[in-house]
Protein backbone atom coordinates (compact mmCIF):
# COMPACT_ATOMS: atom_id res chain seq x y z
CA UNK A 1 0.00 0.00 0.00
CA UNK A 2 1.50 2.94 -0.88
CA UNK A 3 1.57 5.96 1.56
CA UNK A 4 -1.60 8.97 1.49
CA UNK A 5 0.47 11.46 2.03
CA UNK A 6 4.00 13.01 3.39
CA UNK A 7 2.47 12.83 6.69
CA UNK A 8 2.11 9.12 6.54
CA UNK A 9 5.38 8.22 5.49
CA UNK A 10 7.19 10.33 7.39
CA UNK A 11 5.25 7.87 10.63
CA UNK A 12 6.82 5.14 8.74
CA UNK A 13 9.52 6.57 8.94
CA UNK A 14 9.83 6.69 12.68
CA UNK A 15 8.62 3.44 13.26
CA UNK A 16 11.29 2.14 11.10
CA UNK A 17 14.46 4.23 12.63
CA UNK A 18 12.38 3.05 16.09
CA UNK A 19 12.85 -0.85 15.12
CA UNK A 20 16.02 -0.82 12.87
CA UNK A 21 18.19 2.16 13.52
CA UNK A 22 20.89 2.54 13.08
CA UNK A 23 20.82 1.97 9.03
CA UNK A 24 22.38 -1.44 8.13
CA UNK A 25 22.15 -3.20 11.41
CA UNK A 26 25.99 -1.72 12.99
CA UNK A 27 25.47 -3.10 16.34
CA UNK A 28 26.51 -0.90 19.10
CA UNK A 29 25.91 -0.52 22.90
CA UNK A 30 23.46 2.58 22.27
CA UNK A 31 19.78 3.52 22.67
CA UNK A 32 18.21 5.57 20.56
CA UNK A 33 14.80 7.97 20.66
CA UNK A 34 12.69 9.08 17.68
CA UNK A 35 10.90 11.98 17.90
CA UNK A 36 9.67 14.07 14.77
CA UNK A 37 8.78 17.24 13.88
CA UNK A 38 11.48 19.67 16.07
CA UNK A 39 14.32 21.98 15.45
CA UNK A 40 15.00 25.47 16.09
CA UNK A 41 14.25 28.85 14.94
CA UNK A 42 15.39 28.73 11.86
CA UNK A 43 14.64 24.97 11.04
CA UNK A 44 12.66 22.28 11.77
CA UNK A 45 13.46 18.43 10.82
CA UNK A 46 10.67 15.68 9.96
CA UNK A 47 12.51 12.83 11.90
CA UNK A 48 15.09 13.16 14.59
CA UNK A 49 17.07 10.46 15.88
CA UNK A 50 19.14 10.49 19.76
CA UNK A 51 21.47 7.98 19.94
CA UNK A 52 22.08 7.51 24.02
CA UNK A 53 24.07 6.27 26.49
CA UNK A 54 21.25 3.70 27.90
CA UNK A 55 23.09 4.27 31.47
CA UNK A 56 22.82 7.83 31.08
CA UNK A 57 19.62 7.47 29.95
CA UNK A 58 18.46 5.82 33.08
CA UNK A 59 19.79 8.41 34.64
CA UNK A 60 17.81 11.40 33.16
CA UNK A 61 14.80 9.18 33.77
CA UNK A 62 15.52 10.71 37.07
CA UNK A 63 14.19 13.72 36.03
CA UNK A 64 10.46 12.68 34.95
CA UNK A 65 9.16 12.32 31.27
CA UNK A 66 9.20 16.46 30.72
CA UNK A 67 11.56 18.10 29.17
CA UNK A 68 13.82 20.66 31.02
CA UNK A 69 13.92 23.75 29.30
CA UNK A 70 16.75 26.22 29.42
CA UNK A 71 16.29 27.66 32.81
CA UNK A 72 16.04 24.17 34.33
CA UNK A 73 18.87 23.12 32.72
CA UNK A 74 20.86 26.15 34.20
CA UNK A 75 18.97 24.60 37.47
CA UNK A 76 20.25 21.17 37.66
CA UNK A 77 23.33 21.14 35.14
CA UNK A 78 25.30 23.50 38.02
CA UNK A 79 23.41 22.51 41.20
CA UNK A 80 25.63 21.56 44.25
CA UNK A 81 26.22 18.23 46.04
CA UNK A 82 25.56 20.55 49.45
CA UNK A 83 23.95 22.97 50.10
CA UNK A 84 24.26 26.11 49.20
CA UNK A 85 22.82 29.69 48.64
CA UNK A 86 21.83 29.33 44.82
CA UNK A 87 23.85 32.86 43.56
CA UNK A 88 26.85 31.49 44.85
CA UNK A 89 26.41 28.06 43.73
CA UNK A 90 24.86 28.86 40.04
CA UNK A 91 26.75 30.66 36.87
CA UNK A 92 25.49 33.91 36.25
CA UNK A 93 22.58 33.48 33.35
CA UNK A 94 22.63 36.55 31.64
CA UNK A 95 18.87 38.12 32.74
CA UNK A 96 17.77 39.02 36.17
CA UNK A 97 18.11 36.33 39.18
CA UNK A 98 14.19 36.79 39.70
CA UNK A 99 13.60 34.53 36.98
CA UNK A 100 16.35 31.90 38.11
CA UNK A 101 13.87 32.38 41.46
CA UNK A 102 11.36 31.44 39.42
CA UNK A 103 13.16 28.14 37.85
CA UNK A 104 14.35 27.30 41.56
CA UNK A 105 10.90 26.90 42.71
CA UNK A 106 9.51 24.95 39.57
CA UNK A 107 12.25 23.11 40.14
CA UNK A 108 11.41 21.81 43.53
CA UNK A 109 7.97 21.34 42.22
CA UNK A 110 8.99 18.55 40.08
CA UNK A 111 11.13 17.52 42.72
CA UNK A 112 14.52 17.71 40.82
CA UNK A 113 16.46 19.64 43.22
CA UNK A 114 15.74 20.25 46.97
CA UNK A 115 15.85 24.03 48.94
CA UNK A 116 15.40 25.19 51.87
CA UNK A 117 15.55 28.69 53.09
CA UNK A 118 18.63 30.11 55.93
CA UNK A 119 17.17 33.07 56.60
CA UNK A 120 16.07 35.07 53.55
CA UNK A 121 18.07 33.37 51.06
CA UNK A 122 17.16 30.34 49.31
CA UNK A 123 19.26 27.36 49.14
CA UNK A 124 19.32 24.44 46.75
CA UNK A 125 21.24 21.07 46.68
CA UNK A 126 20.87 19.01 43.66
CA UNK A 127 19.53 15.13 43.91
CA UNK A 128 21.27 13.64 40.74
CA UNK A 129 23.67 14.90 38.88
CA UNK A 130 22.42 15.55 35.40
CA UNK A 131 23.88 12.99 33.42
CA UNK A 132 25.59 12.86 29.69
CA UNK A 133 22.89 10.74 27.83
CA UNK A 134 22.80 11.99 24.55
CA UNK A 135 25.84 10.96 22.17
CA UNK A 136 24.74 11.66 18.36
CA UNK A 137 21.39 13.57 17.26
CA UNK A 138 20.53 12.51 13.71
CA UNK A 139 18.27 14.44 11.53
CA UNK A 140 16.44 13.09 8.65
CA UNK A 141 14.26 14.68 6.11
CA UNK A 142 11.01 12.79 4.63
CA UNK A 143 10.49 13.26 1.04
CA UNK A 144 8.65 10.00 -0.22
CA UNK A 145 8.29 11.43 -4.14
CA UNK A 146 11.70 13.54 -4.57
CA UNK A 147 11.64 15.21 -8.06
CA UNK A 148 13.58 17.29 -9.07
CA UNK A 149 11.68 20.57 -8.15
CA UNK A 150 11.17 18.77 -4.32
CA UNK A 151 15.03 18.25 -4.59
CA UNK A 152 15.59 22.28 -5.20
CA UNK A 153 13.68 22.93 -3.11
CA UNK A 154 15.25 20.90 -0.23
CA UNK A 155 18.89 21.22 -1.46
CA UNK A 156 19.09 24.63 0.49
CA UNK A 157 17.41 23.53 3.40
CA UNK A 158 20.10 20.83 3.69
CA UNK A 159 22.99 23.29 2.61
CA UNK A 160 22.04 25.23 5.73
CA UNK A 161 22.37 21.31 8.03
CA UNK A 162 25.62 21.23 7.06
CA UNK A 163 26.81 24.69 7.10
CA UNK A 164 25.73 24.57 10.80
CA UNK A 165 26.36 21.33 11.87
CA UNK A 166 24.18 20.98 14.74
CA UNK A 167 23.28 17.29 13.97
CA UNK A 168 26.21 14.23 13.88
CA UNK A 169 24.41 13.63 10.19
CA UNK A 170 21.56 14.70 8.08
CA UNK A 171 19.78 12.40 5.94
CA UNK A 172 16.97 12.21 2.84
CA UNK A 173 14.57 9.60 3.10
CA UNK A 174 12.68 8.86 0.08
CA UNK A 175 10.74 5.97 -1.40
CA UNK A 176 12.19 2.82 -2.82
CA UNK A 177 11.66 2.49 -6.59
CA UNK A 178 12.44 -0.58 -8.66
CA UNK A 179 15.26 1.28 -10.24
CA UNK A 180 18.33 -0.12 -10.01
CA UNK A 181 19.62 3.56 -9.14
CA UNK A 182 17.94 5.15 -6.38
CA UNK A 183 16.93 8.61 -8.28
CA UNK A 184 17.57 10.74 -5.52
CA UNK A 185 20.96 10.17 -6.30
CA UNK A 186 20.43 12.10 -9.39
CA UNK A 187 19.29 15.10 -7.40
CA UNK A 188 21.49 18.28 -6.89
CA UNK A 189 21.74 17.31 -2.58
CA UNK A 190 24.56 18.14 -0.96
CA UNK A 191 27.03 15.26 -0.92
CA UNK A 192 27.35 14.85 2.95
CA UNK A 193 23.58 14.22 3.29
CA UNK A 194 22.65 10.90 3.46
CA UNK A 195 20.07 8.59 1.08
CA UNK A 196 17.91 6.43 2.33
CA UNK A 197 15.76 4.97 0.22
CA UNK A 198 12.71 3.43 2.36
CA UNK A 199 9.94 0.94 1.32
CA UNK A 200 7.20 1.83 3.85
CA UNK A 201 4.85 -1.29 2.66
CA UNK A 202 7.21 -3.68 4.48
CA UNK A 203 9.33 -1.24 6.70
CA UNK A 204 12.40 -1.92 4.56
CA UNK A 205 15.36 0.32 3.95
CA UNK A 206 18.86 0.64 1.64
CA UNK A 207 21.10 2.93 2.49
CA UNK A 208 21.59 4.85 -1.62
CA UNK A 209 24.29 7.34 -0.27
CA UNK A 210 26.35 7.48 3.26
CA UNK A 211 26.17 10.75 5.25
CA UNK A 212 29.61 12.64 5.96
CA UNK A 213 29.84 13.03 9.77
CA UNK A 214 29.55 16.94 10.79
CA UNK A 215 31.54 18.43 12.79
CA UNK A 216 29.49 19.05 15.78
CA UNK A 217 32.21 20.84 18.08
CA UNK A 218 33.45 22.98 15.76
CA UNK A 219 31.97 26.17 15.25
CA UNK A 220 28.86 26.27 13.36
CA UNK A 221 28.19 28.37 9.90
CA UNK A 222 24.46 29.95 9.79
CA UNK A 223 23.86 30.89 6.40
CA UNK A 224 21.56 34.54 6.73
CA UNK A 225 21.45 35.34 3.15
CA UNK A 226 22.27 33.88 -0.56
CA UNK A 227 22.99 35.48 -4.20
CA UNK A 228 19.66 35.86 -5.50
CA UNK A 229 20.67 37.10 -9.02
CA UNK A 230 21.02 33.73 -10.89
CA UNK A 231 23.67 31.84 -11.94
CA UNK A 232 25.88 34.86 -13.23
CA UNK A 233 25.54 36.66 -9.60
CA UNK A 234 28.87 36.74 -8.14
CA UNK A 235 28.19 38.64 -5.01
CA UNK A 236 29.14 36.89 -1.60
CA UNK A 237 26.54 35.53 0.72
CA UNK A 238 26.13 36.85 4.32
CA UNK A 239 27.01 34.96 7.10
CA UNK A 240 27.14 34.38 10.80
CA UNK A 241 29.32 31.76 13.04
CA UNK A 242 27.85 30.19 16.01
CA UNK A 243 30.12 29.11 18.64
CA UNK A 244 30.60 25.02 19.87
CA UNK A 245 29.07 26.40 23.06
CA UNK A 246 25.94 27.95 21.62
CA UNK A 247 25.16 24.76 19.84
CA UNK A 248 25.72 22.06 22.56
CA UNK A 249 22.97 24.45 24.18
CA UNK A 250 21.11 23.92 21.46
CA UNK A 251 21.17 20.36 20.88
CA UNK A 252 20.88 19.77 24.52
CA UNK A 253 17.70 21.72 24.31
CA UNK A 254 16.56 19.69 21.50
CA UNK A 255 16.79 16.31 22.90
CA UNK A 256 15.28 17.24 25.82
CA UNK A 257 11.86 18.19 23.78
CA UNK A 258 12.71 14.95 21.41
CA UNK A 259 12.87 13.01 25.26
CA UNK A 260 9.46 14.60 26.28
CA UNK A 261 7.67 14.37 22.67
CA UNK A 262 8.93 11.44 20.88
CA UNK A 263 6.73 10.61 17.32
CA UNK A 264 3.24 9.63 18.93
CA UNK A 265 2.73 12.76 19.75
CA UNK A 266 0.73 13.48 16.30
CA UNK A 267 -2.50 12.97 18.63
CA UNK A 268 -2.10 15.99 20.57
CA UNK A 269 -2.31 18.12 17.32
CA UNK A 270 -5.58 15.77 15.81
CA UNK A 271 -8.93 15.89 17.51
CA UNK A 272 -9.06 11.87 19.01
CA UNK A 273 -12.44 13.44 20.92
CA UNK A 274 -14.34 13.30 17.34
CA UNK A 275 -16.64 10.23 17.04
CA UNK A 276 -14.87 9.45 13.65
CA UNK A 277 -11.39 8.87 14.95
CA UNK A 278 -9.63 5.91 15.21
CA UNK A 279 -6.61 4.06 15.76
CA UNK A 280 -5.39 1.24 13.51
CA UNK A 281 -2.72 -1.07 12.58
CA UNK A 282 -0.66 -0.76 9.79
CA UNK A 283 1.57 -3.65 8.62
CA UNK A 284 2.19 -4.94 11.90
CA UNK A 285 1.97 -3.40 15.38
CA UNK A 286 2.24 0.42 14.65
CA UNK A 287 -0.96 2.40 14.99
CA UNK A 288 -1.89 5.42 12.98
CA UNK A 289 -4.60 7.51 13.16
CA UNK A 290 -7.90 7.36 10.78
CA UNK A 291 -10.20 8.89 10.08
CA UNK A 292 -13.96 6.24 9.48
CA UNK A 293 -15.77 9.55 8.03
CA UNK A 294 -13.50 9.91 5.29
CA UNK A 295 -12.10 6.49 4.93
CA UNK A 296 -8.12 8.04 5.14
CA UNK A 297 -5.08 8.83 7.23
CA UNK A 298 -5.70 12.29 7.65
CA UNK A 299 -2.98 15.19 8.62
CA UNK A 300 -3.06 17.31 11.18
CA UNK A 301 -4.64 19.75 9.49
CA UNK A 302 -6.82 17.89 8.07
CA UNK A 303 -8.40 16.30 11.66
CA UNK A 304 -9.30 19.23 12.94
CA UNK A 305 -12.02 21.28 14.82
CA UNK A 306 -12.98 23.33 11.47
CA UNK A 307 -13.44 19.61 9.55
CA UNK A 308 -16.85 19.00 7.90
CA UNK A 309 -17.19 15.55 9.52
CA UNK A 310 -16.01 16.71 12.71
CA UNK A 311 -18.52 15.13 15.65
CA UNK A 312 -17.83 15.01 19.24
CA UNK A 313 -17.61 12.10 21.21
CA UNK A 314 -21.30 11.29 22.76
CA UNK A 315 -20.92 11.79 26.09
CA UNK A 316 -22.54 8.44 26.77
CA UNK A 317 -19.45 6.83 25.57
CA UNK A 318 -18.14 7.97 28.48
CA UNK A 319 -19.96 6.24 30.94
CA UNK A 320 -19.84 2.79 29.38
CA UNK A 321 -16.57 0.93 30.89
CA UNK A 322 -14.08 4.06 29.97
CA UNK A 323 -11.78 5.34 32.12
CA UNK A 324 -13.98 8.28 34.01
CA UNK A 325 -11.28 11.27 32.72
CA UNK A 326 -12.81 10.43 28.94
CA UNK A 327 -13.75 8.34 26.45
CA UNK A 328 -11.99 6.65 23.40
CA UNK A 329 -10.11 9.52 22.28
CA UNK A 330 -8.61 9.88 25.79
CA UNK A 331 -7.82 6.20 25.40
CA UNK A 332 -5.83 6.75 22.09
CA UNK A 333 -3.56 9.04 23.87
CA UNK A 334 -3.25 7.23 26.80
CA UNK A 335 -1.85 4.00 24.76
CA UNK A 336 0.26 6.07 22.62
CA UNK A 337 1.74 7.48 25.72
CA UNK A 338 2.15 4.27 26.86
CA UNK A 339 4.11 3.08 23.59
CA UNK A 340 6.25 6.11 24.46
CA UNK A 341 7.19 5.32 27.61
CA UNK A 342 8.39 2.01 26.93
CA UNK A 343 11.25 3.59 24.93
CA UNK A 344 12.59 5.48 27.34
CA UNK A 345 14.48 3.08 29.63
CA UNK A 346 13.75 4.10 33.27
CA UNK A 347 10.62 5.15 32.50
CA UNK A 348 8.85 1.10 31.50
Amino acid sequence: MTPDSEFAFELRTCRWAEREWPPEHSHDDTHHIVARQLGTKRRRWDTIVLECNPAGLRDRARFGAKRLDSDLLHIVRNAPAEWEYYRDALPHPGYPWRYVREAIHQADDRGIIETRKQGNRIQIRRKWPYPDWVERIVAIENKPDLDASAARALGPQLEFDVAMALADEVWVATQATDETITPALFEGLPVAAGILALDPDVLAAEVAWHPRQLTVDEPGTRILERPDGGDHDGSAARFEYIEPATKAEKRLALAERAYERGWRSFVETMRPDCRHFELRTREGPQLVPYCSAKSCQPTAAECSGSCSAFEPEPPVWRTKGWPIEGGPGKRCQQLLAARRRRRRLGQE
